[in-house]
């Protein structure tokens, strides 16, 4: 940081004299701000960056690495101690409430739909819920890999029949996600409080007998996701990522639009990845059970190539960058979609 800050001043042809007079401090702290011998604070870092026009970010990840630096020096757990803290601050950052002009146009839109959804549910029926909650399985598992068709889900799942040439673990993970949906909704009409005992109990029906050594169980072991630069944390991280996971929910699902809130819990979940196998169809899960608490419908996000392709890209950039937008403006969308397909049928 001190050459920045000296390069900075000599650039701006400012001598210490002067630069000491404009932040209001004795020309003596900056020369030893220069040389290295003493930190500035906080606000004398911002003054900095705005009398040096260096900026702001570079100055203050540069003054924070070095008080890391100095606080952990040569410790023996330094590095470890470090990639914890480092996972524990992504996941207890809480969004900006000031959404976007973007995301706030089509959460408008969102809730304007939700109004007219409102008045027409005493139209809904329970063949009509049968076939859309038919085309998530669907849909959720055809993201995942699963080559069933939406015929062969329905025969498998509502005639009970074996589709020839699809293996096994197809027809368990139709019978299951469709049971998983049955759980969510049972744990809307009770109200019952989103934790870890329900979350594992989810993914538990998700896995069970495909996996049932995993089934409910946090992974064990270091996992790579297929084509994503993201690295999920540690093993040994898990449990307590889970335990902020549920903390942060506790502290912002009052604060944020369900919608948001629905997709932060998804995209939180699926990078935290938790389970061996199985992260993405809880976590949309997750996702759809807070939607459904908060009277909206499931949001349907498609196997095809196009938007699921759409539906990666912006997970990673959020996983990766940390910028979440892209994200959170394709979960409203596909909500949006789900809403007006849901009240044209049922307004009919």
């Amino acid at each position: 940081m001190k050459e920045l800050i000296k390069n900075a001043r000599e650039q701006k042809g400012l001598k210490i004299r002067e630069l000491s007079m404009l932040l209001e401090i004795d020309q003596a702290l900056v020369s030893k701000f220069e040389s290295g011998t003493r930190k500035p604070t906080r606000d004398q870092v911002i003054k900095l960056a705005s009398i040096l026009e260096i900026d702001l970010e570079t100055l203050m990840v540069a003054w924070l690495k070095e008080k890391i630096l100095y606080e952990i020096g040569n410790e023996e757990f330094g590095l470890k101690a470090m990639m914890v803290a480092e996972q524990e601050m992504r996941y207890y950052a809480t969004p900006k409430k000031n959404v976007s002009k973007s995301l706030k146009k089509i959460l408008d839109e969102i809730d304007t739909l939700k109004s007219k959804l409102d008045k027409v549910r005493a139209f809904d029926s329970y063949r009509i819920a049968q076939a859309l909650e038919l085309e998530y399985t669907f849909e959720s598992n055809r993201i995942e890999g699963n080559t069933l068709t939406l015929r062969e889900t329905d025969l498998v799942i509502n005639e009970g029949l074996t589709v020839s040439g699809k293996s096994m673990r197809e027809h368990l993970e139709a019978i299951n996600h469709q049971e998983a949906i049955g759980y969510i909704k049972h744990l809307m009409e009770k109200n019952s409080i989103l934790n870890e005992r329900e979350l594992l109990s989810i993914h538990n029906l998700i896995l069970r007998g495909i996996h049932p050594e995993d089934a409910g169980r946090y992974r064990k072991v270091q996992v790579m996701i297929k084509g994503s630069l993201h690295m999920p944390p540690q093993p040994f991280i898990v449990p307590k990522q889970m335990e902020d996971y549920f903390f942060w929910y506790e502290s912002n699902k009052k604060s944020l639009h369900p919608v948001v809130l629905a997709a932060e819990m998804h995209e939180r979940l699926v990078t935290i990845h938790p389970f061996i196998d199985g992260n993405g169809r809880t976590s949309r899960l997750i996702m759809n059970l807070i939607l459904l608490s908060h009277g909206f419908i499931i949001a349907n996000i498609k196997g095809d190539y196009d938007t699921r392709m759409e539906y990666y890209q912006s997970l990673e950039k959020a996983q990766t960058s940390s910028n979440k937008e892209d994200f959170l403006l394709f979960i409203a969308r596909i909500e949006k979609e789900s809403l007006e397909r849901y009240i044209s049928i049922i307004g009919m």
